[in-house]
């Protein structure tokens, strides 16, 4: 079972994760979060780190338990994890890209499930990825994945926020992203960091 982090950041017995790629012929990339939570206790933070340095060493602290946590869940079916740390300048230059790239592929071909997560103890906010949402867009397009599923604690995408507002609607379907549909999406507001 793997450890999920709970609202104040400390953890928490989680539903099972299910891993079907030993029962299928797919290959399995994880695009994970998690670290500044499970690092940040450590510091005596609650809530969102104030600071870069404070965020980057909850992450140095929390990374370590979040590959654990992974690595254990992994175990339990037979299988293996390896640690990929990522910033955006990673894939930006040419050489460092397709260093990654070579070495997802050589660990899938092995049979090992990569993890991967933003490298937060070095990467400062003009070179953030942004969200897990970009960051796993283009792990996708690095290893030429056909499926990207996401895996969030939102229903989906709202025409505002339903943890303000109990009357929003669930958007069905976005055939076009427009300005109005990016306001739609807001801005990231958890307290997890």
């Amino acid at each position: 079972m793997l450890d999920d982090v709970d609202r104040q950041g400390g953890t928490r017995p989680a539903s099972p994760v299910a891993f079907p790629c030993g029962d299928l012929d797919n290959l399995v990339v994880i695009v994970s979060s998690g670290a500044v939570a499970a690092g940040k206790g450590d510091l005596g933070i609650v809530g969102r780190p104030r600071t870069i340095p404070l965020k980057q060493a909850a992450a140095a602290i929390g990374q370590s338990r979040l590959m654990r946590a992974y690595k254990d869940c992994l175990h339990q079916d037979g299988l293996q994890a390896a640690q990929i740390l990522l910033t955006r300048d990673d894939l930006a230059n040419r050489r460092r890209y397709l260093n990654a790239r070579n070495t997802l592929m050589t660990l899938l071909e092995y049979d090992i499930i990569p993890i991967i997560n933003e490298n937060d103890t070095v990467v400062v906010d003009e070179l953030r990825f942004g969200d897990n949402d970009n960051l796993s867009s283009m792990v996708t397009n690095l290893v030429e994945a056909q499926l990207l599923v996401i895996l969030s604690d939102v229903d989906g995408l709202y025409d505002r926020d339903p943890r303000l507002h109990a009357d929003a609607r669930l958007i069905s379907e976005v055939e076009r992203i427009t300005p109005e549909i990016e306001q739609m999406a807001g801005v990231e507001c958890s307290p997890l960091g």
